[in-house]
């Protein structure tokens, strides 16, 4: 198995878990195209609206474009899968997957580490949200959160690359890093490490998110409007935020310390829910959510009723 080239894994989860492939292709394709429309929606509608163009909608509309990211390279495949007897994929396509799976979950982490801190400074240091926040800032912002989860990824990419395979079988439904670092024949030590140093960066991150918040959460209690704005904007970033790290915990946990016994349809469902429940749940439990985006979408759909009219 030293040529690349000719390497192609068996991915054994769909096989192993489903039972009526076509119920499933139908389900998919409907939340797929769902998926779709719901987040263009925001992107259009928060682009094309001026006066929607603050900080925090900047950093919702990179949310759903991430979602869309992601949701391009895992969706497509799977379809195709369930219309096949048997779950394949290249070398060379299992390592595209990883790339933009990784680079889709560490945007997706960062980003919303931003919007805690954009929702801090908005709550907790009201006066002076426009002088640290500026649209400056936002677009550096944005660009580092695309850039350092793509270099992140490309590292992990790359130092998987180099391992020589002895196997080709994984009891997944996509690819990830572990799964074919489990396949190799030599030491992975060295990516063992930088996996641990990717896990403590971004859990970090959870600690910021967590310590802004319950500065939020005090700043919250001083006047209705505090506390308005805390339900509007930190609640559902507080629900996505929470889904998705939990979800994402357990795949990790799972597949490096996980029984191999326990009951495969649980294990699939819990290592997509990170790729499939985020780019749905974001738009709607926060795009759609927020009063300037839903009157906007209103206002735009009864445009067109009574052009039609």
């Amino acid at each position: 198995m030293e040529n690349s080239t000719k390497i192609v894994f068996v991915l054994q989860g769909i096989n192993e878990t489903t039972s009526n492939k076509r119920t499933y292709f139908v389900v998919t394709l409907l939340v797929y195209f769902f998926t779709i429309i719901v987040n263009l929606t925001v992107i259009f509608t928060i682009i094309l609206e001026k006066t929607l163009h603050e900080p925090m909608l900047m950093f919702l509309c990179n949310l759903c474009v991430n979602g869309l990211f992601g949701a391009s390279t895992f969706y497509p495949k799977i379809l195709m899968d369930l219309l096949s007897e048997l779950s394949v994929i290249s070398y060379t396509a299992c390592l595209g997957q990883m790339f933009v799976i990784y680079s889709y979950v560490f945007c997706e982490y960062t980003t919303l580490s931003m919007m805690a801190y954009d929702r801090y400074v908005a709550i907790c240091k009201p006066l002076n949200y426009h002088s640290i926040i500026t649209p400056r800032k936002v677009m550096k912002l944005l660009l580092f959160s695309w850039l350092f989860s793509i270099s992140e990824t490309v590292v992990v990419v790359l130092m998987t690359a180099r391992l020589p395979l002895c196997g080709f079988k994984m009891e997944k439904l996509y690819c990830t890093n572990w799964a074919i670092v489990r396949l190799s024949c030599v030491d992975t030590t060295i990516n063992n490490i930088y996996g641990y140093i990717l896990m403590l960066f971004h859990l970090s991150e959870s600690m910021l998110i967590l310590v802004s918040y319950v500065n939020i959460v005090r700043a919250s209690v001083r006047s209705q409007e505090d506390r308005s704005k805390f339900m509007q904007t930190c609640l559902p970033h507080l629900i996505a935020l929470t889904n998705f790290t939990i979800a994402l915990v357990f795949d990790i946990m799972y597949a490096r310390y996980g029984s191999t016994n326990s009951l495969k349809a649980l294990r699939n469902f819990m290592s997509l829910e990170y790729l499939v429940v985020p780019p749905l749940l974001n738009p709607l439990i926060y795009g759609l959510r927020l009063n300037q985006i839903r009157r906007r979408i209103f206002r735009i759909c009864s445009q067109k009723i009574h052009a039609q009219k």
